[in-house]
């Protein structure tokens, strides 16, 4: 890999600018991290975030919605907004030669969004509409109803909102949830690709300098749910949800936990999918990934089944029995993963700036290719376990949606 070069500044506004050029390519991307996620929604008023993340580019600045659309079009800007625990984040890919202007369309986007009163009643049916799709779709609903019960509100709660609260927002409190929210301090904005960097951080010191500080919003802290529970559904079919802790991002042992996670369910030769699939035929899908946050993380597993009982309780078996052992073909196949996304986002304009922006966050620095290439080389079946035997599968949240509830075995309860 080539050597990387990361330019980190400060705006004396507190708006953290993180940049790496590509020359070898001929596309640039940035992702705007603003610290206006769904933790800072109201109590009792979930979904203000996502709402707001869709009135943002129906209109800012000088353009209406429709001149908005049309000129990012024009750039050729690939684009996407997107609501989540922290964050309401902002992307955007497109020629080199046209980030600039792209650049400072969002500023208007970010500093002077139009939040037009007269759409609100149609971004509000679009985000009911989406949840009662998702109502009707038990595999879709599982993991945020497991990421309430195994995580404390707010970072538990759906970013989307909720069938219940989402009608009860008005426009008013959108716009004000957009004042107290939107501000320089704790952004991030990371920007990647065939760039000169001076010319990228005038830009935007140009464009985002003057925006004010604020103070940080505050928020509850509530209670997650139960650590058990069922939702009944007429299916022949039980979709199972399953967490346990695990550590986040920041921590020493982050890769050990990602490689520990990538032997349970890293593709079609991983132990879950071969075990409870292939050998026993009990499911159609199963996996399992790492989800963190910036001060804890849980491993979560879904899988969906027409023998609940027999499938939990393999599962949890599987997730146990990886303390026993870890054969260096199984960390091979995962290392072998890692290298080819890590070639990806060395090709990716977008997928470096989310990177970059992301690293901040957790880290407050960013970690080039070379050094996850380094951190991912020093794995050895060793390491891996004595991660596992010091963070040990277990006190599982168990979420299930079906016909009937399923009861945890006792020894996982």
């Amino acid at each position: 890999m080539k050597p990387q070069e990361i330019h980190t500044h400060s705006l004396d506004n507190g708006l953290t600018v993180v940049l790496e050029p590509m020359p070898d390519v001929q596309s640039a991307a940035f992702s705007l991290l603003v610290p206006s996620g769904s933790v800072f929604d109201p109590p009792g008023k979930s979904g203000t975030g996502a709402i707001l993340c869709d009135l943002l580019t129906r209109g800012a600045g000088e353009r209406d919605s429709q001149q908005l659309s049309f000129d990012l079009d024009n750039l050729g800007v690939q684009r996407h907004e997107s609501i989540g625990t922290n964050h309401l984040t902002l992307t955007g890919a497109t020629l080199a030669d046209n980030v600039s202007q792209a650049l400072s369309i969002y500023a208007d986007i970010v500093r002077r969004p139009h939040l037009p009163a007269d759409q609100f009643d149609a971004a509000l049916a679009g985000a009911v509409q989406a949840l009662r799709s998702a109502e009707d779709d038990p595999r879709h609903k599982i993991m945020p109803e497991l990421s309430r019960r195994c995580y404390r509100a707010p970072w538990g709660l759906p970013s989307d909102g909720t069938l219940d609260e989402l009608p009860t927002l008005k426009a008013d409190g959108v716009r004000t949830q957009y004042d107290r929210c939107f501000r320089p301090n704790g952004a991030i904005f990371g920007v990647a690709g065939n760039i000169d960097p001076d010319t990228v951080l005038a830009q935007i010191q140009e464009a985002f300098g003057d925006w004010q500080a604020k103070d940080e919003p505050t928020f509850d802290i509530g209670e997650r749910g139960p650590v058990v529970d069922h939702i009944t559904y007429d299916s022949t079919q039980t979709h199972i949800g399953i967490a346990y802790e695990a550590v986040p991002y920041r921590d020493p042992d982050y890769y050990a936990a990602w490689a520990a996670v990538g032997v349970l369910s890293g593709g079609m030769s991983s132990r879950l999918f071969t075990e409870v699939r292939e050998k026993r035929g009990l499911c159609y899908s199963i996996s399992a990934s790492l989800s963190t946050l910036k001060d804890e993380a849980r491993v979560l597993c879904y899988v969906g089944t027409e023998k609940p009982d027999e499938t939990l309780d393999v599962t949890l078996r599987e997730m146990v029995r990886i303390g026993e052992g870890i054969e260096q073909n199984e960390l091979d196949r995962c290392k072998a993963r890692a290298k080819s996304s890590l070639i990806m986002q060395q090709e990716s304009t977008l997928a470096r700036s989310s990177s970059i922006a992301r690293d901040w966050f957790h880290l407050g620095r960013v970690t080039t290719l070379a050094e996850v290439g380094d951190r991912i080389n020093a794995l050895t079946v060793e390491s891996v376990l004595d991660y596992v035997h010091s963070h040990p599968a277990g006190n599982f949240t168990v979420m299930t949606i079906g016909p009937e509830a399923v009861e945890v075995p006792v020894e996982f309860s």
